[in-house]
C-alpha cells in the first residue's frame, strides 16, 4: 500500500472525495473458504500466501461494458471502495463509495485521444450500488443509496452481508457497514473518522430500512487514533468478525493499525452485542487494541481484505512504503486476533499508463471458486493538478480492476 503521506497528496490532488481513498491505499475484507493448494488437511493453520495470480480481464472488461453504456445517464459509470455481496435470488450487490453518475462519450475525447469521457463538471455521489446477474451487471440503485447524516458529514458503504434479522429468524436482510467522516482540514482533507454504522436493507427490495450507529469515535479527541470498522467480515462458527483500522498521521505512521471486532449472527446493528478485541480477551464497550501494525514497516491501510482457508486467515494489504502505490502484500495468522506474520510474498497487478496508483484490494468470494480467490483494486491519478479533469478525460481510470490468485504454502 502507498504510504499515508502519498495518500494524502493524492487526496489534495484530486479533490474528487475518492471513496475509501482514506491514506490513498486502502484495502477490505469478507469470508472465503478456499481447498488448499498443498497438503491433504485443509482444517490445520498453516503460513499461507500468494502462490499465483492472473488478470482476470473478463471482470474489469464487464465494468468498463457497463461504465460505458450511454442508455442512461444516472447510473454508474466508476467509482471505488469496490465490494460485494450475494443475494439469497443469486443476484449480486455491489457497493461504492465516491461514484461517477452521468452520461459517458464515446472516443476520442476533446482532446483527440481514445478514450471514451464523461464532461468534465460531472458531480460525485458518496455511495452508490449496482446490481449484477449472472455474472452482468444491469442496474444501478437510486445514489446515493445512504444520505448524508449532517452537513459536512458523508457515509462510505465498506463490507455487507446477507444475515438473519434477528438471531435465530428466519427473515434474511443484507447489513451494510458504514463509515462516517466529516469534514476536516489537513491532514484530515479526506474526512475526519467520526462513526462506524450498520444500515439494514430489505430482501429482496433493497429498501432501506434503518442506520444505526455502533461506535462513535467522537469522544476519541485524536483522530489518528480513532477506529471505524468494516473494512472486511470474515464468518466462522456463529460469529461474523468485523476488522477495521485507523488512520495514522503520514509522517509519524506509514502504516495503519489493524483492529478486529465479533458480532452473534443476526446481530450485527445491534450495538450492545458487539465484542472488541482488547489485547487479550474479546469485551464488549472496551477501548479496541490493534491486531496488526508496527506503524513503520508491518501494517495495513484504513481498507484491507481478510479471507479464510481453512484454519489459516489470509490478509491482504497494499504494501507499506512507496511500494504500496502498486503493490499488494499479505499477512497470515491462525485467529482473526492474531497473530499476524508477514508481510509474505507481494506482486503488483496491472495498472493503466499515467500517473496512476493502486489502492483498495478487495476479495470477493461470490465470484471464486475452488482454489481460487478474485480479488479488486481501485486505480485513481495522482499528477499534481488536474486530476478530477483526467478522471473525466479518460473515464476507464477510475473504476475497478480484478485478478484471480491462488494460495500456496508460504517459504
Amino acid at each position: 500500500m502507498p504510504d499515508d503521506s502519498g495518500a494524502l497528496r493524492a487526496r489534495q490532488r484530486t479533490g474528487t472525495g475518492i471513496g475509501l481513498l482514506l491514506v490513498l491505499v486502502l484495502g477490505a475484507a469478507l469470508l472465503i473458504a478456499l481447498p488448499g493448494d498443498d497438503g491433504p488437511d485443509d482444517d490445520a493453520c498453516r503460513a499461507l500466501t500468494v502462490g499465483s495470480w492472473k488478470a482476470d480481464d473478463g471482470l474489469t472488461a464487464e465494468f468498463a461494458r457497463y461504465g460505458d453504456d450511454a442508455g442512461r445517464t444516472d447510473d454508474w459509470t466508476g467509482g471505488d471502495g469496490t465490494h460485494s455481496v450475494r443475494l439469497p435470488d443469486g443476484r449480486v450487490l455491489w457497493l461504492f463509495s465516491d461514484t461517477y453518475l452521468g452520461r459517458v462519450y464515446g472516443p476520442p475525447n476533446p482532446h483527440g485521444e481514445s478514450y471514451a469521457w464523461r464532461d468534465a463538471g460531472t458531480p460525485l455521489v458518496r455511495n452508490s450500488a449496482v446490481l449484477m446477474r449472472d455474472g452482468r451487471l444491469e442496474s444501478t440503485l437510486p445514489a446515493p443509496l445512504f444520505a448524508d447524516p449532517a452537513p459536512n458529514q458523508w457515509r462510505w458503504p465498506v463490507a455487507a452481508r446477507v444475515e438473519p434479522r434477528s438471531p435465530g429468524s428466519s427473515e434474511q436482510v443484507v447489513r451494510v457497514l458504514l463509515w462516517v467522516r466529516t469534514a476536516g482540514q489537513s491532514p484530515w482533507i479526506y474526512g475526519v473518522p467520526t462513526a462506524t454504522e450498520v444500515a439494514t436493507l430489505s430482501l429482496p427490495g433493497l429498501r432501506l430500512e434503518s442506520i444505526t450507529e455502533v461506535l462513535d469515535q467522537r469522544p476519541v479527541a485524536d483522530p489518528s487514533r480513532r477506529v471505524l470498522f468494516g473494512t472486511t467480515l470474515v464468518e466462522e462458527g456463529g460469529w461474523t468478525y468485523v476488522f477495521g483500522g485507523d488512520d495514522g498521521r503520514p509522517a509519524a505512521r506509514p502504516v495503519s493499525h489493524a483492529y478486529a471486532a465479533r458480532v452473534p449472527e443476526g446481530a450485527l446493528a445491534d450495538p450492545a452485542a458487539w465484542q472488541y478485541w482488547s489485547g487479550s480477551a474479546w469485551v464488549p464497550r472496551a477501548r479496541p487494541r490493534p491486531v496488526l501494525g508496527d506503524g513503520r514497516r508491518r501494517g495495513v491501510g484504513s481498507a484491507f481484505s481478510v479471507v479464510r482457508d481453512g484454519s489459516t486467515y489470509v490478509l491482504f494489504t497494499m504494501a507499506a512504503g512507496p511500494k504500496g502505490l502498486t503493490t499488494v502484500a499479505s499477512y497470515w495468522a491462525c485467529s482473526p486476533a492474531g497473530p499476524w506474520h508477514g508481510p509474505a510474498k507481494e506482486f503488483s497487478p496491472p495498472l493503466p499508463q499515467g500517473q496512476v496508483a493502486a489502492y483498495n484490494p478487495q476479495a470477493h468470494p461470490v465470484l471464486s471458486g475452488p482454489g481460487r480467490l478474485v480479488l479488486s483494486y481501485d486505480v485513481n491519478w495522482l499528477e499534481m493538478t488536474g486530476a478530477a479533469a483526467q478522471l473525466s478525460r479518460n473515464v476507464s481510470l477510475y473504476r475497478p480492476r480484478f485478478v484471480s490468485l491462488r494460495l500456496a504454502a508460504a517459504r
